[in-house]
């Protein structure tokens, strides 16, 4: 045996490597000489032996999850259904239903595809998008994901999902025992939204001459009567607050960019100038508007979805660092300060209230500082325009949501306990 050349110990680490690795640490431990080892190129103190092909250690596979939606009337509650999904798995591939599937299925989509596909990727939880994603989970398309797209599991919510023929979209998935469930989100759906819209639109047509016209909620004077739109169910927790947030805060030399707005029927628009105010920063913080101050600056149907469901919507963007819940409108320098904000920015594209153009300007602080700047709006796409759309098509749309309606009314019937998810 050629001692010299150290064919002995390579035999023995080949065939014994966990004996060799322990033989090597005691003599570490004892302090014997390491050169001899060296000589060789083989150092006691290195961990690594896996290296070896008898014994390389492979990586452990992602699991990757599939969840699929309309995603229309984005709003927190789809956003948790994703966050639930990726729990489940470390990547989430999320399809978009295609608005011909929509149509056959549940009715006219409020959004566009393009407009769904800009939500869903926005959001902080999705890794991939599928558009177009068929509405039922058929033989074909299961074994395309499985198999194009290696998808481990199909996950959908608790609630039932119906083809028109009354059968379970999910049935095969649940057959090849692919599939997991998550918990549905509690006190918001599409449909619960489009309710509220429609709502306000009764509202608008019966307030006479105190309502503006050239908008969808209407508009009406300061000191008007509340909104008679329908009052959400979503109860709030600090726990869910936390689940969206990203927990971190801006680091010691870090540029704060900061941003506010309503962000009332979170859509495609918001997305983009959020995009771009992360951008020009680290951190980018977002004021959302309270209740009482979005009502006062666009009208007594406004907002749509209250303050916390809005900052959830906000805070499940993936280019949202932090939010305040319940900014104000003027930014002042001691807000500046306290939150040591470098650059305030505000989009081109903008909704405010007629009746008050003569308002003071709530940025004319940080445009004293300079630290302000206009941003270009990528989208012209508005919470109004978002609401005439529905406005134009009510009667379908009304028909759509007493369809929905009815399988809603069902769920919340037969619901009992929900546990935390």
């Amino acid at each position: 045996m050629d001692y010299e050349s150290g064919s002995w110990i390579w035999d023995g680490v080949y065939h014994y490597p966990h004996v060799f690795g322990g033989l090597m640490l005691t003599a570490a431990l004892l302090g014997l000489s390491t050169s001899y080892f060296s000589g060789i190129g083989l150092s006691p103190f290195r961990s690594d032996l896996g290296l070896f092909h008898k014994n390389k250690c492979h990586k452990k596979k992602k699991v990757r999850v599939y969840m699929d939606g309309c995603f229309d009337l984005m709003h927190y509650g789809h956003a948790n259904a994703l966050r639930q999904a990726k729990s489940l798995g470390d990547e989430l591939v999320v399809g978009i239903v295609s608005d011909e599937e929509i149509i056959a299925n549940k009715g006219p989509p409020v959004l566009s595809m393009e407009e769904r596909l800009a939500l869903v990727s926005g959001l902080k939880w999705v890794d991939e998008v599928i558009a177009n994603a068929p509405y039922e989970i058929t033989d074909k398309f299961m074994n395309s994901l499985f198999n194009d797209h290696k998808i481990d599991y199909i996950i959908h919510g608790d609630d039932p999902c119906l083809l028109p023929d009354g059968t379970d979209a999910y049935a095969l998935a649940k057959k090849a025992g692919r599939y997991k469930q998550i918990k549905r989100t509690e006190g918001v759906s599409s449909t619960d939204i489009v309710g509220r819209i429609l709502s306000s639109m009764k509202d608008t047509d019966s307030c006479g001459d105190h309502c503006d016209a050239s908008a969808l909620p209407g508009a009406a004077p300061k000191g008007s009567q509340l909104n008679n739109v329908p009052k959400s169910q979503f109860l709030p927790t600090s726990r869910r607050i936390v689940q969206f947030s990203n927990g971190k805060g801006p680091g010691p030399n870090a540029r704060v960019v900061y941003i506010d707005g309503a962000f009332d029927l979170f859509h495609a628009g918001h997305v983009e100038i959020l995009r771009g105010a992360r951008q020009l920063g680290d951190f980018l913080l977002v004021g959302i508007h309270p209740d009482n101050v979005v009502r006062e600056h666009r009208g007594r149907n406004y907002p749509i979805m209250h303050l916390h469901e809005r900052s959830l919507s906000v805070l499940a963007c993936r280019y949202v660092d932090e939010v305040i819940i319940g900014a104000p409108w003027e930014v002042t320098k001691d807000m500046i300060m306290t939150f040591n904000i470098s650059l305030v920015v505000h989009g081109t594209v903008a909704e405010r209230n007629s009746l008050l153009a003569d308002a003071p300007d709530p940025y004319a602080v940080p445009k004293s500082m300079g630290i302000f700047r206009m941003l270009e709006s990528p989208k012209t796409i508005t919470t109004t325009s978002v609401a005439q759309r529905i406005a134009s098509n009510h009667e379908a749309y009304l028909k759509r949501n007493a369809k929905k309606g009815e399988s809603e009314k069902k769920y919340y019937k037969q619901k009992v306990f929900v546990s935390e998810d």
